[in-house]
């Protein structure tokens, strides 16, 4: 993989978009990287508990590669490359039985904004900044940010953000609730989002199925989440994690919890 770094570090994968040239802008290598880093990950999920993506460099992702994608011999339907590329990713990202963190050290733009938002903790720096650029080229938003946007932070704002293309400072997403910490810099926007995906790491087997319950209730009527939950309970109560905690508790101590 040279488009995508991919480290593994006290039970966190550290997953870097590796581009800096082109503000690790996504072209087709990118894009099959990130799918091969994804399965990596997967298959090393006995020891790896928590996924921190951010990007190499003075950007997140700027987005596509557009000169990566009209100098390519493949079909020039966008709505083909969507199907056949990025959705089985995002299939994945939402799939993976373990929390992602997502570090936002520069622009998050385009489809890189979608990518930014798949984080169930998104820590970002200051210098940071989102953008649906799809209307300033005659597109329109993809990557899910139709879906995410109006769920996290209203209708309003997310047509706003869509239809001007405007620049969205990260001091103004911490605002509106779109991102969940806020730092300096990219120094200690790294130091951060380390320190919280490696508590996460350290956390119980529950927490994949906490992901998988907020995924689940987008989709769910009250009833059905009412049900998904008791198995989701059934499920956790059946892991040692629990056995540990409740221990721990009751011991008046730390609990150690194993993923298992």
């Amino acid at each position: 993989m040279s488009r995508m770094k991919l480290d593994f570090d006290d039970g966190v994968a550290l997953l870097k978009f590796n581009h800096p040239e082109v503000m690790n802008a996504v072209g087709s290598e990118m894009l099959a990287d990130f799918r091969e880093a994804v399965e990596e990950i997967k298959l090393n999920a006995g020891n790896v508990r928590c996924v921190l993506l951010t990007g190499e460099g003075r950007g997140f992702c700027a987005g596509a590669n557009l000169q990566d994608d009209s100098s390519s011999n493949k079909p020039k339907e966008a709505g083909s490359s969507l199907r056949g590329g990025y959705h089985p990713l995002l299939f994945e990202l939402r799939g993976l039985e373990m929390p992602i963190v997502t570090a936002v050290n520069g622009a998050a733009a385009g489809v890189g904004m979608s990518f930014a938002l798949m984080g169930d903790l998104v820590c970002a720096s200051k210098q940071a900044f989102f953008l649906q650029a799809f209307a300033r080229i005659g597109l329109v938003p993809d990557g899910g940010s139709t879906f995410m946007l109006p769920r996290l932070i209203g209708w309003g704002r997310a047509v706003e953000l869509s239809m001007l293309a405007e620049r969205l400072p990260a001091e103004k997403a911490m605002e509106w609730g779109l991102i969940n910490r806020l730092y300096d810099d990219n120094e200690s926007l790294m130091v951060g989002a380390k320190e919280i995906a490696q508590k996460l790491a350290k956390g119980p087997k529950s927490l994949a199925l906490i992901r998988k319950a907020y995924w689940s209730t987008w989709q769910n009527s009250y009833e059905q989440q009412l049900d998904l939950e008791a198995q989701l309970q059934n499920e956790a109560g059946r892991t040692s994690d629990f056995k540990e905690g409740v221990g721990a508790f009751l011991e008046k101590r730390d609990a150690e919890f194993t993923g298992q």
